[in-house]
């Protein structure tokens, strides 16, 4: 004996493709603005990160009462952070003249070389990232991250401000965050 078998008619079928469809229209943006979100609270997760570990070698140099190490007639304030040795901001020099930064700031990396950095570069701003942060994303100077595309962050040096300028590369997002070394302060800018 036939058994009638009963299945979608070719019309239920498309309707049910269209409906699919417009449903998959309509939650596309949703989803494309959750990876946005995602994008944004990324930077806001590292730089955060980054200024909890700025004012921590701040405190740690206070700590131990703002040590320093004398370089012929200038002394420079250093402290080790994390078992990274860091040049830090001083307010005024040895002829007691004002610096235009504010005294204890990360400026760069001590490498017990004896001589006391004078500028700041790319890859002072890399360095500054990679040894401030336990697990810092992978970060590069910008002539670096031109020929590698695994890097997470360029760092840009601003001489003539004393900044650092982190841009999140993943997703051509532009997010971008500024570490000011005269006064410590990290800004977050999202585009």
């Amino acid at each position: 004996m036939l058994k009638n078998q009963k299945g979608f008619s070719l019309v239920e079928l498309v309707i049910v493709i269209v409906v699919v469809g417009l449903l998959a229209v309509a939650a596309l943006p949703r989803f494309l603005d959750v990876t946005d979100e995602a994008k944004k609270s990324s930077i806001e997760g590292v730089a955060g990160g980054f200024a909890t570990a700025v004012l921590s070698a701040r405190a740690q140099w206070e700590a131990e009462a703002r040590p320093s190490e004398k370089i012929g007639v200038e002394t420079y304030n250093t402290v080790n952070y994390d078992g990274v040795d860091f040049w830090l901001t001083r307010s005024k020099n040895s002829n007691n003249v004002e610096t235009d930064f504010r005294d204890g700031y990360p400026w760069t990396l001590n490498n017990n070389s004896g001589v006391a950095p004078q500028d700041i570069s790319d890859q002072t701003c890399s360095e500054l990232m990679e040894n401030l942060l336990q697990n810092p994303p992978k970060v590069g100077a910008v002539s670096d991250v031109d020929s590698d595309s695994n890097y997470k962050y360029s760092a840009q040096a601003n001489s003539g401000d004393a900044t650092c300028t982190y841009i999140q590369l993943e997703g051509n997002t532009e997010h971008q965050f500024v570490y000011e070394i005269k006064t410590g302060r990290v800004t977050v800018t999202l585009q």
